[in-house]
């Protein structure tokens, strides 16, 4: 059976699931040592109403994320106005949908070879604007889910920085599928540290979702990417 929230039982459920999720974030800071103030909890957005970001942003959140460039555009026009709302691309980018995210995206999460990053420079350099970006480092090897191996990190990093429009902000990655997140998210760690000599203001660390924030939080990520944990289950794609 389906339960049907009103608009303030819709509320309320965001807001309980917000402070959990917070509350979380601050017993992982506690474990490792760290300031819950160096940790940014980004929450996705994706197949939830605009309706949903706008109660978030009531709540206090200024990072929401998307991973469909339909989906976001819609979202972006029509809570146009909300102060501090930033917006991250967190999906696989196709490189001839470039144009269009870099004329509304903040940051992009999913930065992962050269025709992509060229194409997110003309893009933000045809808007007038200047585009965060992260390279997306395949943890495993596996590119078919997304993100460059590590080898390759260097070079699109590279060109990320020496782009005219973009500004390299750090790394991104999502654990492997079987794996244990706290040894993966340590490799992206120290795929980071090896790329900050280069780059000493690519800081970001994005890693770790509804179920293994925790162990990011442990190997030093500064941005979360969370979704059902604070919104639920996802409703069916239309």
């Amino acid at each position: 059976m389906t339960v049907h929230l009103g608009e303030d039982g819709r509320r309320e459920e965001l807001a309980r699931n917000l402070d959990a999720v917070r509350q979380r974030v601050e017993r992982a800071c506690a474990a490792a040592g760290r300031d819950p103030a160096d940790v940014t909890t980004i929450v996705v957005t994706k197949t939830f109403p605009s309706a949903d970001v706008r109660v978030l942003w009531e709540l206090g959140v200024r990072d929401v994320a998307e991973n469909r460039d339909q989906e976001a555009r819609g979202k972006v026009a029509e809570l146009h106005g909300l102060p501090d709302l930033r917006w991250h691309f967190v999906g696989r980018l196709q490189t001839n949908k470039a144009g269009s995210v870099a004329a509304y995206a903040d940051v992009v999460h999913s930065v992962d070879r050269l025709r992509l990053v060229r194409a997110l420079d003309r893009g933000a350099g045809a808007a007038g604007r200047r585009l965060g970006c992260l390279v997306q480092i395949s943890l495993d090897g596996d590119t078919r889910r997304g993100g460059i191996a590590a080898e390759g990190a260097p070079d699109v990093a590279a060109a990320v920085a020496a782009a005219e429009n973009l500004t390299l902000l750090g790394v991104m990655a999502v654990a492997p599928l079987g794996e244990d997140p706290a040894a993966a998210f340590g490799r992206l760690t120290r795929i980071s540290n090896e790329l900050r000599p280069d780059h000493p203001n690519a800081g970001w660390i994005s890693a770790g979702m509804s179920g293994d924030l925790e162990q990011a939080v442990a190997a030093g990520a500064t941005h979360l990417r969370v979704g059902a944990a604070v919104l639920g289950s996802r409703p069916p794609l239309r």
